[in-house]
């Protein structure tokens, strides 16, 4: 038998593999942590809402859960690119978008949430020697699962305008020399997102085409995460890179039931494009969680389907959604303004950044240790004030975080006495000559 001696001197054969060293620290973790700790903060902090999803596609789940014999086979694996009722209604809503003809059963893959599609998209396509583009703010999972493929992430920030930085997220633009100087004959792929996470700047048709035409240039896949595609505000447009001119059959776009229906805890995403890419994609699938939970897709797809034959009604469950975030947005945007903070207000998803440097002269920073300020302050905010954000430095590169020194980021997807709690804290946070 071996003994605790042996295994301690013998540690190094089982440390961490090579490959993941450097990326063991996860801002989800640390603070869902720190939260659990204190237990009593209002939580702004990670992306779900805190409230029942929709009635109807919760009926469709229980209707699935029934212990009718007829229904076992909802119990049972699916197949292993996704449940043929799910893959039909995807390949109905985004054929209709496009205007274009999808097939089901090979330009259609279900996965483990977004992130899923995200990991087999990158996995399957870029190796050693790749250079794959990021841009900044990204969410927090794209670089790592870069690296662990081999490649080398290659980044660029967007700069908010001197003078409109918090009039809205528009106002944070690429400077499109600075990108194409990026591309080169190493390029293999481009990581896009868009309504973006955290800064909620949606892509315009100007800027995606730019794009676009130097993917086309460069021969490079473009990546395109639109996991909120459906929270859009102020007439602004969601626009899909795959739609334009020759870009379906370079583009993987990637979507989440958990956005879409308001239901993260289900982790049911998609990636949806050409049968060349996708079948990359279903290569990795099923040499890793091989397949989804089988009811769950059923109970999305029959939501799916009513509504396909809603879009761009009052009936729509999108439509609706949004309405009653963007009230949601507003009430934060005034809340975060009368403290005397300055909110960068965004065009879409369901996060608001924030400049908290007007308050900075009545924060304790030094109370707290760690080495970006925006950390310091998500972790004295919640240990002072009881109210947990998301320091957006998590969300750049390590030669870019200073451009995210002065911000937190909140959700704003949350029911109404959450919101009320927050804006009580808020009021509370007022600098000086707000007072």
């Amino acid at each position: 038998m071996t003994s605790n001696a042996e295994l301690k001197n013998g540690n190094d054969k089982f440390q961490v593999d090579s490959k993941y060293r450097g990326l063991e620290s996860n801002v989800w973790i640390e603070l869902n942590s720190l939260n659990d700790v204190l237990g009593n903060c209002v939580n702004l902090g990670q992306g779900f809402p805190d409230f029942q999803p929709a009635p109807a596609i919760v009926a469709e789940l229980e209707k699935v859960c029934r212990s009718d014999p007829n229904l076992y086979a909802f119990h049972q694996y699916a197949r292993a690119y996704g449940h043929p009722r799910l893959v039909k209604a995807l390949a109905a809503l985004y054929g209709k978008l496009l205007d274009r003809s999808i097939d089901p059963m090979n330009e259609v893959l279900v996965t483990g949430g977004a992130y899923g599609a995200l990991f087999y998209t990158i996995m399957a396509n870029v190796g050693a020697g790749d250079e794959v583009i990021i841009i900044e703010p990204y969410f927090d999972c794209y670089e790592p699962m870069v690296l662990l493929a081999g490649g080398t992430p290659r980044y660029i920030a967007l700069k908010p305008d001197a003078v409109n930085s918090s009039a809205s997220s528009a106002s944070w633009c690429l400077d499109m020399d600075e990108l194409g100087k990026l591309f080169n004959s190493k390029t293999k792929a481009i990581i896009l997102n868009t309504p973006n996470n955290p800064l909620g700047k949606m892509f315009s048709r100007e800027e995606l085409t730019a794009i676009a035409d130097l993917c086309k240039k460069f021969n490079v896949l473009v990546i395109s995460d639109e996991v909120y595609e459906w929270l859009v505000y102020d007439h602004n447009s969601h626009i899909r890179i795959a739609s334009l001119p020759g870009m379906w059959e370079r583009t993987v776009t990637i979507g989440s039931a958990g956005k879409t229906f308001s239901l993260t805890g289900w982790k049911l995403g998609w990636a949806y494009g050409p049968h060349h890419l996708i079948r990359n994609l279903q290569i990795a699938h099923q040499n890793c969680t091989y397949m989804c939970q089988t009811p769950e897709q059923e109970a999305v797809a029959a939501a799916l389907e009513v509504e396909i034959g809603r879009l761009g009604t009052e009936q729509s469950h999108f439509q609706k959604l949004t309405k009653e975030l963007v009230g949601k947005r507003d009430e934060m945007v005034k809340a975060i303004r009368d403290a005397g903070m300055v909110p960068v207000v965004p065009q879409g998803g369901y996060f608001i950044l924030v400049d908290w440097t007007p308050i900075e002269s009545t924060v304790d920073l030094e109370s707290e240790t760690d080495q970006c300020e925006d950390i310091r302050f998500v972790k004295w905010l919640a240990k002072k004030k009881q109210l947990l954000g998301i320091p957006p430095s998590a969300f750049y590169s390590a030669e870019h975080k200073h451009f995210a020194r002065n911000y937190i980021r909140f959700n704003f997807y949350k029911k109404t006495e959450t919101l009320e709690k927050a804006k009580e804290i808020l009021k509370l946070l007022q600098a000086p000559n707000q007072k």
